[in-house]
């Protein structure tokens, strides 16, 4: 049964109990069913066209969008509209103005969301790793995050640095001495705060996700 479906059930369940009248029933079904979907978590998606939040903050989120279609993830944001603003703002300014090489921002992202089992954050981010410089032979090898820290084979040197900052970041939350020198070695101070901020903001988004469980649109992500 489909998240909507389930929706659908819940609702007739309720007009039932309360003796809501099957007109008034079937009108909160259909108006679940144009809506589209709850998530994993029971908590609905906001609607995906123009009544999903305020027209200002909808427009500014679909402009960094593809095809300016609203993602499952921010018609979940959108239910808090002060929320959603702070977050398409920062996550405008980590995606569109950094200076931390993308690869390495989205190698990052990858092996977040698979230490944390984010299967959302994986499956919006794998064609982005691809567009960056990544291959599916380092995507297969990111399954298994641990292993990959000593990859030499399919990982360089800033790309292993980058990994061990990112599992130490994620797991333990302090990070070795040893690690943030080795990352320093290779990448200017600004970029390395940047890195740092990738990891910690993209923590937030794989923990966001899974919690309220937002699924990929059109069907759940593999990874």
């Amino acid at each position: 049964m489909t998240p909507a479906h389930r929706l659908l059930v819940c609702l007739s369940a309720a007009a039932a109990a309360s003796g809501t009248t099957p007109a008034t029933a079937t009108a909160a079904e259909s108006t679940a069913s144009q809506e589209a979907a709850v998530s994993r978590s029971g908590i609905p998606y906001r609607p995906a066209g123009d009544d999903a939040g305020p027209p200002d903050l909808v427009n500014a989120i679909r402009a960094r969008r593809k095809g300016g279609k609203l993602l499952n993830l921010d018609r979940m944001l959108l239910h808090s509209p002060p929320f959603a603003e702070a977050w398409n703002t920062m996550f405008g300014t980590i995606r569109g103005k950094l200076s931390v090489p993308p690869k390495l921002r989205e190698l990052a992202i990858m092996s977040i969301g698979a230490l944390n089992h984010a299967d959302y954050e994986w499956g919006q981010h794998e064609p982005e790793f691809l567009a960056a410089g990544g291959t599916r032979e380092q995507l297969q090898a990111l399954k298994d995050p641990r292993a990959a820290l000593s990859d030499t084979k399919r990982f360089d040197e800033a790309e292993r640095a980058t990994l061990a900052l990112t599992y130490e970041m994620t797991r333990d939350v302090a990070v070795k001495p040893a690690t943030l020198k080795r990352v320093r070695a290779l990448l200017p101070d600004p970029q390395v705060v940047e890195l740092i901020g990738v990891v910690s903001g993209y923590n937030m988004v794989s923990r966001f996700v899974v919690a309220t469980g937002v699924e990929m649109e059109g069907g759940t992500a593999s990874r």
